[in-house]
């Protein structure tokens, strides 16, 4: 691997780490705009790395253009709109589909411009089957990641987390078994 790709694959990473922390944004939409600036970065410093002028009405283009519909994405950050529950299950769903997303589109642009491509030739088709297909890496690739930062959860926020679950259930918020699936998902980090 050149010291290009290693580095665009580095900027890749960094920029996915920040899309999970911008994806978990309480407020709804707001978290799509922050993912959104964190892509923008991402593109920027992959452009220079690969020596590209970079300009950011045409990186938003691209960007839209290659991901289609963000409806998904706006499903997950509307879900947080749902008390108690809601914020919990949209901020991880939002927070996961933000880094693959992320790593998916950097993927694209690595790809495009490792290959001698420039902002002027785009293969929209191209990038857009690149994209499908790197998303679903980009999934597994970000919930390692997601793991990994949040290997370092403290037993005790755990705890907190399962007391305000149980307090959601018992105001009737969510059901035993939204309950049992969330509580095996903390229970599982410790």
């Amino acid at each position: 691997m050149d010291n290009k790709r290693e580095l665009a694959q580095e900027i890749v990473k960094s920029h996915v780490v920040y899309s999970l922390g911008a994806g978990l944004v309480p407020i709804p939409l707001l978290d799509i705009a922050a993912v959104s600036v964190v892509q923008l970065d991402m593109l920027k410093q992959l452009a220079k790395v690969y020596g590209q002028d970079f300009k950011e009405s045409a990186g938003k283009g691209w960007i839209s253009a290659i991901t289609g519909s963000t409806m998904a994405r706006m499903g997950a950050s509307l879900v947080k709109a749902i008390p108690g529950i809601g914020s919990i299950l949209g901020g991880i769903t939002m927070s996961v589909l933000s880094g693959a997303s992320t790593y998916a589109i950097g993927q694209v642009f690595i790809w495009h411009f490792s290959t001698g491509g420039n902002f002027m030739d785009f293969n929209f088709d191209k990038a857009r089957e690149i994209y499908e297909r790197e998303f679903e890496e980009g999934k597994r690739v970000a919930k390692d990641m997601d793991k990994e930062k949040n290997g370092s959860l403290v037993e005790d926020d755990i705890y907190a987390k399962l007391e305000k679950l149980a307090s959601l259930k018992a105001k009737g918020v969510i059901t035993e078994e939204d309950f049992n699936e969330q509580k095996k998902r903390l229970l599982s980090k410790i």
